[in-house]
């Protein structure tokens, strides 16, 4: 069985905790006014957006120990 965007998200990231972190991280930073790294409709929310990175491979967790 193929898995769903949000279950290879979360094993990408480790957690559904950090998953929400780095999206949240990445819709400050469009909404700070840096440019998005995937095609966007004009009323498509950061959060939307932030997540549709994620999902694309655009945006990464680094953990830094």
């Amino acid at each position: 069985m193929e898995k769903t965007a949000r279950e290879r998200m979360i094993e990408e990231t480790g957690s559904l905790y950090k998953l929400c972190n780095l999206a949240a991280m990445r819709a400050m930073e469009l909404n700070a006014g840096m440019k998005s790294l995937v095609d966007t409709h004009p009323k498509e929310k950061n959060t939307t957006i932030a997540i549709r990175e994620i999902i694309a491979g655009k945006v990464t967790m680094k953990v830094i120990k």
